[in-house]
């Protein structure tokens, strides 16, 4: 068994005293694991760092055997390393695409999102928040528990959409929401991909798809707690995002 593709290293882990397993997004095979023989050295130290884009071939005996990789490199993406948020940024994307990623099944759309967030993280693009932030609706889409935002749940309307709801995932009109507004989750315009993000909007679309990334996602995963580099993300938006500022 064999095969060649590319994708971008999620996580790398110790494996006996001169190997590590690592853990790759990839193109047409989705998230995979293999061994990387060496994978301790100095040599390839570089290389194995999650957020590096990688070719790769692999091989196994059997299909079901978790196999080796030789790996070459592609693209670094070291760039992240100057700027702490954006790391902060790339652990996030790595740690919920191998908490959420069923193993050895494409995702080709959330791969082409993810490659593009990646870039952008890399580059500490000025908006790299507000684009991680429709990462997350696209892979709660991508995994089946996506957000209806088109129009109101309760009146139909498409105009003044300021809530979702936490039991269906469909937008609310302020109309619509009456006396429900506290029982509500906030509904930012750059959610639903009008304008650029301001104040502490990415935060509130945050707060929003976290709860649908715990209590559905992480619920049908047998309530696994979401990974921490999430919440540490969160945590440092919220202090970094000023009122009336984007970042």
């Amino acid at each position: 068994m064999d095969w060649q593709d590319e994708g971008t290293i999620l996580s790398l882990r110790p494996h006996g005293e001169t190997s590590a397993i690592i853990e790759v997004f990839t193109v047409a095979h989705g998230r995979h694991a293999g061994v990387v023989r060496g994978g301790a050295s100095r040599k390839l130290a570089a290389t194995l760092q999650p957020g590096s884009r990688v070719a790769l071939a692999w091989r196994a005996r059997l299909e079901d055997h978790i196999g080796a990789f030789t790996v070459e490199p592609l693209q670094s993406r070291a760039g992240v390393l100057g700027d702490r948020m954006a790391l902060l940024g790339l652990n996030a994307v790595a740690a919920l695409l191998c908490f959420a990623l069923p193993e050895r099944e494409p995702h080709l759309v959330l791969y082409r999102a993810s490659e593009a967030l990646f870039d952008a993280l890399a580059a500490q693009a000025p908006d790299w928040p507000l684009a991680y932030l429709r990462w997350e609706l696209g892979l709660l889409e991508e995994l089946g528990y996506g957000l209806d935002l088109s129009r109101c749940a309760v009146t139909g309307a498409r105009d003044d959409l300021a809530f979702v709801s936490p039991r269906t995932g469909r937008a609310v009109s302020r109309a619509g929401a009456g006396e429900w507004q506290a029982r509500l989750l906030p509904l930012p315009a750059c959610l639903m991909g009008q304008g650029p993000a301001r104040g502490t909007e990415v935060v509130q679309g945050l707060t929003t798809t976290g709860y649908f990334l715990e209590h559905r996602l992480a619920r049908d995963l047998g309530g696994r707690a979401l990974p921490e580099a999430r919440a540490r993300l969160v945590a440092a938006l919220g202090r970094a995002i000023p009122a009336g500022g984007a970042r």
